[in-house]
């Protein structure tokens, strides 16, 4: 009990300090109520998460009341995505200048607060400015959830903790439109932030009781290496935000994006390699677990949230599914994720080889993507739903592995800039992912159309009774428009079903890569 007094007082470490020896089975920090830690933490996880997702539904509705264009509208979702890429690499360096306890309890209530403002925002400059400052707080949120539950949990139990940390991140883009839907529908779209404030409030009470702190490191702050990051993903999000709206690289804004996203980042690998004392510690790069950890859940948040943004639009406008429907039939998908992450978890503290968890979650994710490329208009609920299952099995089994991979062999000290890579590397994914099948679904609409429309000619109408032909003569118009959706509909079905086969084979160029992985210790250091 001494040493957790000892930690809360948040005594100033050395820089060079590395992690104390402790014995082989003893958490980092102990805590009194590891449980109650543990609610309080993932309740401040699942909001940050969920606010990624649940305001997408409320945008129509928010651009009537604030006297938006759906050009400026974007910028709601564009300002939180664009503050917190930002803000989060800085994450590390904050926790070791003014403490972990001390930066999460911040960033909860930074985050609580920007929610009441934007549930009361008056016009679209306050959303978005709100919004801004929202990003920022929930930018500390995920790194510090993930290395708090890590620091105050015994090395022989996190791999089942990061399951249950992994189950919020999952979760909660599966959960997010279905709720903010209904609460947009039965109350108000104003309640998808409000809703933030109970919780929040609950958080921060376990958060006093319990978060231990581990105490403070001076460290110089990387300003040049900061400013870099910054103007390379600032870059890189509007490439992709503003990308569709002006057609690409034919528009000189995109290709000034594009040049600053190239320059930044390669003056960026330059400064990290040569700096005296770069923002991320050089041993975190040389970590091969780490970095392996680090492409794969990039290419984990590309594929599972690309398939996550696309799959409700394809339900609702193809299939005529409502937000409710559309939750139902993605939640097995949530299910499989689950039972597949504590699964994983059980398994990597009986000492099973973490790789081939990885590995066989490469193969049913990829499996049940080629599945999806080969639906069709007439595919039924149920298939849907069970397919889903299957790949949410895959997830499970690929998200766990990887996150026990990257900090097991990682000193404690690094874990908190650790953490901050890998939801930076995951919100990028997802981001660039998520881009890229928007922009080829409108594309291939287009060119489908195209292809299928040359096939519905005049000399179609030789199969058919002269007689009904005059019958229908005077509804020409609506029968053309009858046909015209339908040609659109089977080209949207068509583009959607590419985007899946481009996911099936992303996810199947990762698996070299597991072949590189070190074996995962069973305890981590």
């Amino acid at each position: 009990m001494a040493s957790a007094a000892g930690h809360r007082t948040g005594k100033v470490a050395e820089a060079d300090a590395g992690p104390r020896e402790m014995p082989e089975d003893v958490a980092h920090l102990p805590v009194r109520n590891h449980l109650l830690l543990v609610i309080g933490i993932m309740i401040a996880s699942l909001m940050q998460v969920l606010d990624v997702t649940i305001a997408n539904v409320a945008i129509p509705h928010m651009q009537a009341s604030l006297s938006a264009t759906p050009d400026t509208v974007s910028w709601v979702l564009t300002s939180y995505i664009i503050a917190s890429a930002v803000a989060m690499p800085i994450t590390g360096w904050l926790a070791d200048r003014i403490g972990s306890r001390r930066l999460f309890l911040g960033s909860v209530v930074v985050f609580v607060l920007a929610s009441m403002l934007c549930g009361v925002a008056q016009n679209l400059e306050e959303m978005v400015i709100f919004r801004a400052i929202q990003g920022i707080g929930g930018a500390f949120i995920a790194p510090l959830s993930q290395s708090s539950l890590l620091d105050t949990t015994r090395p022989s139990r996190q791999a089942q903790i990061i399951a249950l940390w992994g189950m919020g991140v999952i979760i909660g883009p599966i959960v997010g439109p279905v709720l903010g839907g209904y609460l947009t529908e039965v109350l108000d779209w104003r309640w998808v932030f409000f809703v933030n404030v109970p919780f929040g409030v609950i958080c921060m009470v376990i958060l006093l009781a319990e978060l231990p702190d581990g105490g403070v490191r001076r460290r110089r702050f990387d300003l040049f290496g900061f400013a870099l990051i910054a103007i390379a993903l600032t870059s890189l999000q509007l490439l992709l935000d503003r990308g569709n709206v002006v057609d690409w690289f034919t528009s000189l804004e995109t290709w000034v994006y594009g040049f600053l996203v190239i320059s930044g980042a390669w003056v960026l690998v330059i400064h990290l390699a040569t700096a005296r004392q770069p923002l991320f510690d050089r041993h975190l790069f040389a970590d091969v677990n780490f970095l392996i950890a680090l492409f794969f859940l990039f290419v984990v948040g590309a594929t599972m949230f690309a398939t996550l943004a696309i799959l409700p639009p394809m339900l609702q406008n193809l299939f005529g599914y409502d937000v409710i429907d559309t939750g139902i039939v993605l939640m097995p998908r949530g299910v499989g994720v689950l039972l597949t992450m504590q699964l994983s978890g059980i398994w990597l503290r009986r000492g099973y080889d973490g790789r081939w968890l990885v590995l066989l979650g490469l193969v049913i994710g990829a499996w049940a993507l080629f599945d999806m490329a080969s639906w069709s208009l007439e595919t039924d609920r149920t298939h849907f739903i069970v397919t889903g299952f299957i790949q949410g099995l895959g997830i499970g089994l690929v998200f766990i592995p990887l996150n026990a991979a990257a900090f097991a062999t990682l000193p404690q000290r690094l874990r908190t800039d650790g953490s901050s890579l890998l939801n930076l590397a995951r919100s990028v994914g997802s981001s660039i992912g998520i881009s890229i099948v928007m922009t080829l679904a409108a594309r291939n609409l287009q060119r489908n159309h195209a292809q299928l429309a040359e096939h519905v000619t005049p000399d179609l109408a030789s199969a058919i009774d002269p007689a009904a032909l005059d019958l229908y003569r005077p509804y020409s118009e609506s029968v053309l428009a009858i046909a015209n959706a339908e040609v659109t509909r089977q080209a949207a079905m068509i583009a959607y079903l590419d985007d899946f086969m481009l996911m099936a084979w992303l996810s199947l160029a990762a698996i070299p890569l597991v072949f590189l992985m070190r074996k995962t210790p069973r305890y981590g250091k």
